[in-house]
């Protein structure tokens, strides 16, 4: 939990105690359901967390935004999201109904009012978004092809609508079709620790 508050030292005490009570709950539904690699649930808050929380450092969602997260798997980058962003709605999805469950049974423990997790492929979403957030869960190219339909049109926020994507490693090939439009942060200019040296947030505007 330092972690998270060394970087995010703003947090009302609500935060503080939802963000203490993530790592017992999904050590609890880990055991059960694998939704975490246990060879990193030792890095838990830095990894997790914290890597979840890298897309606040770039953009301060507006209240009453409409935040999709494709590829969910246990709920990140969504849940931790939520908790810093409670007037924000958050729609997380993934197409593997047990890891739908671990959500929703970590949501409801939190009461997470504004969290809704279901179990459906992107491509038949309908509901408009203000951002589509995801962990890497394809390349870019075909990610945007299931998502593109999904983009308000409509603008709250400092930042135009669209993906912001948490990706690692060299992006060169994936990016050129969009090196025009697209930005790519550097989480290493957020965080100290290792693991960030090679994470990025891409934010591509559709």
């Amino acid at each position: 939990m330092q972690i998270i508050q060394q970087y995010f030292p703003d947090l009302s005490p609500k935060q503080i105690e939802l963000f203490k009570q993530l790592q017992p709950l999904y050590a609890e539904w880990n055991a059960q359901i694998n939704v975490i690699s246990r060879k990193d649930f030792s890095e838990f808050y830095e990894r997790h967390v914290l890597h979840s929380l890298s897309i606040a450092k770039f953009i301060r969602f507006t209240p009453g935004s409409k935040v999709l997260d494709v590829g969910t798997g246990g709920g990140f980058p969504g849940i931790p999201l939520a908790i810093l962003f409670p007037k924000v709605q958050f729609h997380l999805v993934d197409s593997i109904g047990k890891k739908i469950k671990v959500v929703n049974e970590i949501s409801n423990s939190l009461r997470l009012m504004n969290v809704k997790a279901e179990q459906v492929r992107a491509e038949q979403l309908k509901d408009k978004y203000d951002f589509v957030v995801s962990r890497a869960v394809t390349r870019l190219p075909e990610f945007i092809k299931w998502i593109q339909k999904n983009i308000s049109k409509k603008h709250k926020n400092a930042l135009p609508n669209g993906i912001l994507y948490l990706k690692g490693g060299d992006l060169t090939e994936e990016i050129t079709l969009f090196k025009n439009s697209i930005f790519i942060q550097n989480l290493s200019e957020y965080f100290d620790e290792e693991f960030f040296e090679t994470k990025k947030i891409v934010h591509l505007p559709l």
